[in-house]
């Protein structure tokens, strides 16, 4: 696309997410995601009440009487934005591809971490690391991420979840707050998440087209496999064929939501024709 026309895309991504993130998550992103610990704030004379173990005895010593040290709660977080940009996520039948919603989403919070003040990086990947953006502040900054969410064109088209967590791992010394946005058609990266989330503070957005459960009976059909490249003729017809693609999906699914939820990481399901504003929503509310 032109640079006139990624602009203007960028511009409507800017006012629609950036409308829902001041009147909606703004707030809810600030109460669910607590900051990294307690840093230290001052010293002041003791009071009735206050914990004795924050006696600050160096200048207690000096003033000969008792003064605590007093701590706050360190806001400044780090959000991680990974997205699948595989071949898969070109998919959608009724009004967009999973790509866009992928987009949107991401948008979404990156403009709530923005009004926290926070940090925001981005790491997009297939089988390999396609971009990384390094964390940083600013609405410029998430006016980019943005731009590489709607235009990057990815090298390869297959997936690797375990990789995109290895990479993060391997770049935040940190915690994080950190969202997956895919589809999960894949599998192995149980272990590498289990290890990831000790550190960081993970969730999985899975995001679905409703056709891609099913497959329907419309007869002999020719197929490309988005993430081969692979023609090939899918006799629908057949039960078994539809069933076998079902038990495979739902193996995936199971698959997804079973390793984030072992991790103690969070998991979002949300389908293209759905709203994935209700979703987050309810996932900030129950974590808050």
């Amino acid at each position: 696309m032109d640079t006139k026309e990624l602009l203007k895309k960028v511009r409507k991504i800017e006012i629609k997410t950036r409308r829902l993130s001041d009147h909606i998550f703004g707030g809810e992103y600030h109460s669910t995601f607590k900051g990294r610990g307690m840093t230290f704030s001052e010293v002041r004379q003791y009071q009735f009440g206050d914990d004795v173990r924050n006696i600050d005895w160096n200048v207690t010593a000096r003033y000969n009487e008792p003064f605590v040290k007093v701590f706050e709660e360190e806001r400044e977080l780090t959000l991680m934005l990974i997205a699948d940009v595989s071949g898969s996520e070109f998919f959608g039948t009724d009004k967009q591809f999973k790509n866009e919603i992928v987009t949107e989403i991401a948008a979404t919070l990156a403009f709530s971490a923005l009004q926290n003040n926070d940090k925001i990086g981005l790491i997009l990947f297939t089988d390999e690391i396609e971009l990384y953006i390094p964390p940083k502040k600013g609405k410029s900054h998430v006016l980019r991420i943005i731009r590489e969410l709607l235009e990057f064109k990815p090298s390869s088209k297959k997936t690797d979840i375990a990789q995109a967590i290895k990479f993060l791992s391997s770049v935040m010394k940190k915690k994080a707050i950190t969202f997956i946005l895919s589809d999960f058609i894949a599998d192995g990266y149980e272990q590498t998440l289990k290890i990831a989330s000790n550190k960081h503070d993970i969730t999985g957005i899975r995001i679905y087209d409703q056709r891609e459960e099913v497959i329907p009976n419309v007869g002999m059909v020719q197929m490309e496999d988005e993430e081969t490249g692979e023609l090939m003729l899918v006799n629908t017809s057949s039960k078994k064929v539809r069933k076998n693609y079902e038990i495979f999906y739902r193996e995936c699914v199971a698959y997804y939501e079973e390793c984030f939820k072992k991790s103690g990481a969070g998991v979002i399901n949300v389908r293209t024709d759905e709203s994935y504003v209700k979703k987050l929503l309810g996932y900030f509310k129950r974590r808050g």
